[in-house]
């Protein structure tokens, strides 16, 4: 009992962990790095060695954020630009005014701080850049006003290196709202929102909290809806597509008449056709797909007196096919089918047509889950004496 007790007091000593993996630390480090020898080496070659390596405190800490912790508020452009520039005109102002004292390097950081929070560009290193404006050697001081360039020069430099190797290493920086998917063009929200966690809880939730949290409002829904993600998967039991999939396929050919596929999908209550070519998977045609050739068949014209060619699938179908696997897991076939405008979904193993899945194959698997988990509730229930 006494070492359960020792280890558990240690374990609360230790750091939590940062769930980072160590290949983002190499791509944050190599960031880091030439974001700060750029910013270096170019200022030094503007303004002098000597008023470049007196700034390069406040922007080695401004690329760790940049590049280590790019999607949080505080590392975006506006925080570390907006920032820069008015830290340092409250320094230039506080030295002027006070002369370069310790107290007024303090008051500096203070007035910087509430000023950048107020015009939403709070970033931890524009107070090193208040401190430094007021403690400057007499080089930088004798720059006066104009230490402001070499200051806003470091951070334009920084920000165009991170936006530039974030995007070439895979990183999406600077860090914007996702845009809403709105394939019904209505002021409906997705399925996938309409129950559970919402935006507006979020910001009753963030308000209530009343403290500053280093992650943005999108970053933190993403986190929350990954969550979800992994939750619904447990619940499932890992079921795949090859659960529920139908497995007796019904598809066309690229030389399928327009009159065969109409046949085919009202014989078997279908709302979609896969379009095989010698057995591989070529194309996907829906009853919208359809409905145009049709409507323009019945319509009156002079070239159908003598005689209409007719339509065949391969002038309609859709070759943009979206399909799974056999092994996909259920929970990603979701978003494919409630959000995505999806119908029916083929599913292959290499490139052979194994079978496919519809939205009433999902609804069928998901009631037959929740019947499982009700019955398991109900046999561990204690009987009634």
């Amino acid at each position: 009992m006494p070492a359960s007790r020792s280890e558990s007091r240690l374990q609360r000593l230790l750091p939590a962990p940062l769930n980072i993996p160590p290949r983002q630390w190499l791509r944050a480090g190599i960031g880091a790095l030439l974001g700060l020898f750029m910013a270096g080496w170019l200022t030094s070659l503007a303004f002098g060695p000597g008023i470049a390596l007196h700034l390069l405190g406040p922007l080695a800490a401004s690329a760790v954020l940049v590049f280590a912790v790019h999607s949080g508020p505080l590392a975006q452009p506006w925080p570390v630009l907006g920032s820069y520039a008015l830290a340092g005109v409250v320094g230039l102002a506080m030295r002027e005014g006070f002369g370069a004292e310790l107290w007024v390097a303090a008051a500096a950081l203070g007035i910087s701080l509430v000023l950048m929070c107020l015009l939403r560009c709070l970033h931890p290193p524009g107070g090193g850049v208040a401190v430094s404006a007021v403690l400057a050697d007499a080089g930088l001081t004798a720059m006066g006003d104009h230490l402001l360039e070499p200051v806003m020069l470091n951070a334009l430099i920084l920000v165009a290196v991170a936006v530039l190797y974030n995007r070439l290493t895979g990183v999406r920086y600077p860090k914007g709202a996702a845009p809403r998917k709105d394939l019904h063009h209505t002021h409906d929200p997705l399925p996938g929102e309409r129950v559970g966690i919402r935006g507006a809880d979020l910001d009753q939730a963030l308000e209530e909290l009343g403290e500053f949290v280093d992650v943005t409002r999108d970053e933190l829904e993403r986190i929350i809806l990954a969550t979800e993600q992994h939750a619904l998967q447990r619940s499932l039991g890992g079921l795949t597509a090859a659960s529920v999939m139908s497995r007796d396929v019904q598809f066309a050919s690229p030389d399928t008449t327009l009159e065969q596929a109409w046949a085919m999908l009202a014989s078997h209550h279908l709302k979609t056709l896969p379009v095989l070519e010698q057995g591989k998977l070529v194309g996907i045609v829906s009853l919208s797909d359809l409905v145009g050739p049709a409507m323009q068949r019945g319509q009156f014209s002079w070239r159908g007196v003598f005689g209409r060619k007719g339509v065949r699938m391969e002038q309609v179908m859709s070759r943009r096919v979206v399909s799974v696997g056999s092994a996909h897991p259920l929970e990603r076939l979701l978003p494919l089918l409630c959000e995505q405008g999806l119908h029916c979904l083929p599913v292959l193993d290499g490139e052979k047509l194994v079978g496919v899945i519809t939205q009433t194959d999902l609804i069928a698997g998901l009631k037959r889950q929740l019947l499982s988990a009700a019955e398991r509730v109900s046999d561990h229930r204690v009987p009634a004496l």
